[in-house]
């Protein structure tokens, strides 16, 4: 009898504890994009909502935390994609890394040129991944690769509310192979230029 008096208590004080603290780490950092779809996919890491400068990430409701305008989906809907037109502007990352090499500079300016060339014409940046790391850490990585090239673009002049991005984590392999070849192929941002279609 004395034993099951004191099994309450500690099973009760259990419960408590782990009510208050299974769960403290896990927070949603921000949404990001499924492809083909209009929900969302929560990541989960540590810096998940800090890009490599430090500045955190925006949703596409406003702005972000710099006040950079975010792109409203709606102003994307009815774009005819141009995937050649910026295909030689690839950016590369190193591994579970979203900061941008300097090599890749030059690349970021051809596209921000191409952006203030053509007024009507907007910008999907689509960020990649190897497959290494779990699906939802790579769509968190794959998002910050292209809200930093967005944040770079910003810094050059091009209006970011004509920008979008997405995340395809790594479900969009530029190289099948399981080795650290293709693995640089695929940590990577890709640039989609969009125009609008005629007659709409």
């Amino acid at each position: 009898m004395k034993t099951i008096k004191l099994i309450y208590p500690l099973a009760f004080a259990l419960a408590i504890t782990l009510a208050t603290t299974g769960c403290h780490n896990h927070k949603a950092v921000g949404v990001t994009p499924i492809p083909g779809s209009r929900s969302g996919m929560v990541g989960d890491n540590n810096n998940a909502n800090t890009l490599p400068s430090g500045d955190k990430l925006g949703s596409d409701n406003n702005a972000n935390a710099n006040g950079i305008p975010v792109a409203s989906a709606d102003t994307f809907d009815n774009m005819n994609e141009d995937r050649a037109a910026l295909a030689a502007y690839t950016i590369h990352f190193a591994f579970d890394s979203a900061a941008i090499k300097s090599a890749e500079k030059s690349n970021l300016e051809s596209v921000a040129s191409a952006l203030k060339s053509d007024a009507n014409a907007k910008l999907l940046i689509e960020g990649n991944c190897d497959d290494r790391g779990t699906e939802e850490y790579n769509r968190s990585l794959g998002e910050r690769r292209a809200l930093a090239a967005r944040e770079a673009l910003a810094k050059d002049g091009v209006d970011p509310s004509r920008i979008r991005t997405i995340s395809y984590g790594k479900d969009k392999p530029a190289d099948p192979g399981h080795d650290e070849a293709a693995w640089a192929k695929n940590r990577r941002d890709d640039f989609v230029l969009l125009h609008p279609k005629t007659g709409v």
